[in-house]
């Protein structure tokens, strides 16, 4: 159910030009252990300027909106949460512009399911992106993903852990040094 859904929207996505990663659970799926997940996180390599796009995506493949204000919900959001009514699977369109996550999307590796390319985030863009979300789940994902794949580019990590530490005044990279400890 899963793949051909994510066959479906790569194709629709790749018609529209716009460059993407699936991030989250459907990434963890390839690089850690197999867990129960119930939705497609996919991140965009264009800003909210490009909802109409993501509109014709999501049109094109017969998607429900979960919003009922989409224009205002994206601006608040900077996400666009759809439904594939058929196998009730959500799919989480995630808008973003940000250096880093353009640099994530460059970096993002294409899986084949069949004939069709699937973008998937790198394994270090996963770790990044799990270790900022920071919820136990998140954790245990990374925990698992380095267990698995020990080579692995830990200084790719620190260095954009380190910019968000900066930038969010958070400390990242510790939450990294104690999980490669584990």
């Amino acid at each position: 159910m899963f793949q051909k859904l994510l066959k479906k929207i790569a194709t629709a996505l790749d018609k529209q030009h716009v460059p993407y990663m699936v991030i989250g659970g459907q990434a963890v799926l390839l690089y850690g252990e197999p867990r129960l997940t119930k939705d497609i996180d996919i991140t965009l390599a264009i800003g909210i300027d490009g909802l109409a796009k993501i509109k014709r995506v999501v049109n094109s493949l017969h998607l429900e909106y979960l919003a009922d204000r989409v224009e205002e919900f994206v601006k608040e959001t900077m996400v666009l949460p759809v439904m594939d009514a058929p196998s009730g699977i959500r799919v989480d369109f995630i808008f973003s512009n940000s250096p880093y996550e353009r640099q994530a999307i460059e970096r993002a590796r294409p899986i084949k399911f069949g004939k069709t390319d699937v973008n998937f985030a790198a394994l270090e863009d996963v770790v990044i992106h799990k270790i900022i979300a920071a919820r136990a789940r998140d954790i245990e994902d990374v925990r698992c993903i380095l267990l698995k794949n020990p080579d692995y580019d830990s200084r790719y990590i620190e260095k954009w852990l380190e910019e968000f530490d900066t930038s969010l005044g958070k400390n990242y990279r510790a939450s990294f040094g104690a999980l490669q400890k584990t």
